[in-house]
């Protein structure tokens, strides 16, 4: 497979910084084969009209950025709109002061769909129905006639809280479209992501009495779901991360309380059907979901309803639940994980690379005799450093791997002292180990 230099630069760069890459995800993925079907079922629900709520669990650097991003790259190949974000304190799905506004804006800055999988796709959503409209009305300028117009193609959404104002804010947007009018689609659009702080200003700009606010967030998240897949997109897919954040850092038990009502209410709408083309991936830590106190499971109908299936033991799995858990990946998986990164670091020519696969299993070595076992339990330790070695060969040719991986251990020397008395007989504590470096 032919990699990009684009891509290149970006997945070393991003992996050797312990943080996800957002392009060239197919490059290094591996493993998770049935959480990842799992989600491309919730996806073809959703094509179907259907929704779906996930919330994937892990420990941290267990690969949790990795999976919600390679969701993202599949939804998009399927004709999605992705909404992604992470949360933070003065990001979330409930607060006063404009928290949740800030969040909801931060989603619609970070649009993306298969024209724009970067992010910032609001506008080419935007033009693409603009252009319709503008071409089924032959450029007429007459207000009115742009408002009915655009009611008619989304009647749909007339029913949802903001629908009426949405509508009349895309008429706006045709209206500046037709007469050249910049300000005009810029206030439009202005409003569209949440940044208008006043209902004067508004009004003032566009003539519509009301603003996004923060208890407006989930209820813009299903007009958009509504208004994507009338202009022919498959549904609306949220990502959101960090959501340990609600439980770690928000100290006020009303505050975490009030988020977990939104979530509680997303989740009862997604299972009962009540929200249409709309899908939600969530993900935290196992603390964020399970702790009593400060977690989702400190509430109880959150806890009834996320609590793990009886039946699910060992390794008898459920992706059918509403939480996937990531586990550890396997030496296997680690091993093909580290083939890839080899494969993208040498330019797809295996020819030049610098580590081959028995370099790779000194590399597990050496890290497990060094760290232990438990080093292997989050990618994202073993790959930072297994890309910052790639990177110090690189720079350092006349080195080979024995140059780097040696073997610590050996000036570690463990050994089972006797204390001895003077008389010759044992102390007291001759059950004791002592060790010396």
């Amino acid at each position: 497979m032919n990699i990009k230099p684009r891509e290149r630069t970006a997945i070393l760069q991003s992996l050797a910084a312990g943080v996800v890459p957002k392009i060239g995800l197919e490059h290094i993925q591996v493993g998770r084969k049935n959480e990842l079907q799992a989600l491309i079922t919730d996806l073809m629900n959703i094509e179907d009209g259907g929704s779906s709520i996930r919330f994937v669990i892990g420990r941290f650097g267990s690969g949790k950025s990795f999976f919600l991003n390679l969701v993202r790259t599949v939804a998009i190949e399927r004709k999605f709109v992705i909404l992604q974000a992470d949360i933070t304190v003065d990001r979330r799905l409930y607060g006063s002061g404009g928290c949740s506004r800030a969040l909801y804006t931060e989603l619609i800055k970070n649009m993306s769909t298969r024209a724009k999988p970067e992010g910032g796709a609001l506008s080419g959503l935007i033009e693409k129905f603009v252009l319709d409209v503008h071409n089924e009305l032959k450029g007429t300028i007459d207000f009115d006639i742009l408002e009915n117009t655009i009611k008619k193609k989304l009647q749909p959404m007339l029913d949802l809280t903001h629908g009426v104002n949405l509508i009349r804010v895309l008429a706006k947007y045709v209206e500046g479209f037709s007469t050249n009018n910049d300000d005009l689609m810029n206030a439009a659009t202005r409003w569209l992501r949440g940044e208008y702080g006043t209902k004067t200003e508004a009004r003032q700009d566009l003539g519509v009495r009301d603003i996004i606010e923060d208890e407006h967030f989930y209820d813009m998240l299903k007009l958009w779901a509504k208004f994507v897949k009338l202009i022919g997109y498959s549904g609306l897919f949220v990502n959101l991360d960090e959501l340990v954040v609600l439980s770690e850092r928000l100290n006020n038990s009303a505050a975490r309380t009030k988020n977990y009502e939104v979530i509680l209410h997303i989740l009862n709408d997604c299972l009962q059907g009540h929200v249409e083309g709309l899908g939600f991936c969530f993900a935290g830590t196992e603390d964020f979901l399970s702790d009593r106190k400060r977690g989702l499971f400190s509430y109880e109908a959150l806890a009834t309803r996320l609590a793990d299936n009886p039946f699910s033991i060992q390794d008898m799995v459920d992706t059918k639940g509403p939480v996937i858990r990531l586990e550890p990946l396997s030496r296997e998986d680690l091993v093909v994980l580290f083939e890839r990164i080899i494969n993208v670091h040498a330019d797809g020519n295996l020819e030049k690379a610098i580590i081959n696969q028995d370099g790779i299993l000194k590399f597990m070595n050496f890290c497990e005799k060094r760290l232990g076992s438990e080093y292997f339990l989050t990618p994202r330790d073993a790959v930072q450093q297994f890309v910052g070695l790639l990177n110090v060969m690189e720079q350092n040719p006349d080195k080979d791997l024995t140059y780097f991986i040696k073997d610590d251990t050996k000036n570690i020397i463990f050994n089972k002292v006797d204390n001895v008395k003077p008389d010759g007989g044992k102390t007291d504590h001759d059950d004791l180990v002592n060790f010396k470096l």
